[in-house]
């Protein structure tokens, strides 16, 4: 017999500032960066450095490149397309579950949207990062808000986490169709194809983060199905911060070099980010398009993330029902 009380199914994302203001901004960067998850060093030595220096030069910096980004309908695309991922994946799996999302910075906030499902009755909750690939700074960050959570709620639903997809076979078809159909819009194959994540420090991934392991994999899980081969693509890492060493190569980097070779043409895609945000539309999409042509080199194309594409929504419902079994 079917539970009377659905099964609730909680999306994580990262978040937006609640605006493009200055003001906002700084709210979203101050929560951002004090996350110990995000910048792993002791307070007495980060926070003067954040309150004393970033905090008051990077809020208008990044606020300036958030209203490029702004629409004044629907606001910041992450947030956006994490809403419509939502409610198309509930429209997907029915009655049976109760969808819903919440983000580790901004809103809505994960504690509020825990205490509405716990007030729902809902007694079983399946919980998905939105981050394919995991690292400490995202996934581990996301669960650490949702058991803190947790611990103030009388009834604690059990729980269950997806684990990170990052060669789950539906999101590969997925990120490939979404690479097919952008070159299909190209007429012409680039001379290089990118695929660009998010950096994340080298001491991180020294002291045993598995991200760049797994980020590794889906490059060659998608250049296997593309059938690319290994000198028309390059793996490469984005957004870096602060002075230390993160992982390499750099995005940034590898266009100058490329222009500086002739190559006159480069298709870059995210394939760690599962909706467009300020990273992929403007860092790549903007930034790394200038400093390409600047260099030297022609034509930057950007594949956008998976957003709400028909296979993406279908692959999450996959991984959902996957991950539900024993439950239904």
């Amino acid at each position: 017999m079917q539970p009377s009380v659905p099964i609730g199914v909680l999306l994580l994302q990262l978040g937006s500032p609640d605006d493009p203001s200055v003001a906002a901004v700084r709210r979203y960067l101050r929560q951002f960066l004090s996350d110990r998850r995000v910048i792993e060093l002791p307070r007495w030595q980060w926070y003067p450095v954040l309150y004393g220096l970033v905090l008051v030069r990077r809020p208008a910096q990044s606020a300036a490149k958030y209203q490029r980004i702004w629409d004044q309908d629907k606001g910041f695309p992450l947030k956006y397309y994490t809403q419509q991922q939502a409610e198309n994946l509930q429209e997907k799996l029915g009655e049976r579950f109760r969808v819903t999302y919440a983000m580790r910075y901004g809103s809505p906030a994960t504690a509020p949207v825990v205490r509405e499902l716990v007030s729902a009755g809902v007694d079983r909750l399946l919980v998905v990062p939105l981050y394919p690939q995991y690292s400490a700074t995202t996934t581990a960050s996301a669960l650490d808000a949702l058991y803190q959570a947790l611990m103030h709620e009388r009834v604690v639903p059990a729980v269950r986490v997806v684990p990170p997809f990052y060669a789950h076979p539906r999101y590969i078809d997925a990120v490939t169709q979404i690479l097919r159909e952008t070159l299909a819009q190209l007429g012409a194959a680039p001379e290089r194809w990118i695929f660009s994540f998010h950096g994340i420090p080298q001491r991180y991934a020294d002291a045993g983060d598995p991200y760049p392991r797994h980020v590794e994999t889906t490059v060659r899980l998608l250049a296997e199905r593309l059938g690319l081969a290994s000198e028309q693509y390059l793996l490469t890492y984005q957004s870096r911060f602060g002075r230390e060493v993160w992982l390499k190569p750099y995005t940034e980097e590898v266009l100058v070099s490329l222009a500086r070779q002739g190559v006159r043409s480069v298709l870059v895609a995210t394939p760690g980010f599962v909706a467009d945000c300020l990273e992929t539309i403007d860092e790549i999409g903007r930034e790394a398009r200038d400093l390409f042509r600047e260099a030297g080199g022609g034509e930057l194309y950007r594949c956008p993330c998976l957003n709400d594409h028909p296979l993406w929504m279908e692959a999450l419902a996959t991984i959902v029902l996957e991950q539900a079994a024993g439950w239904l």
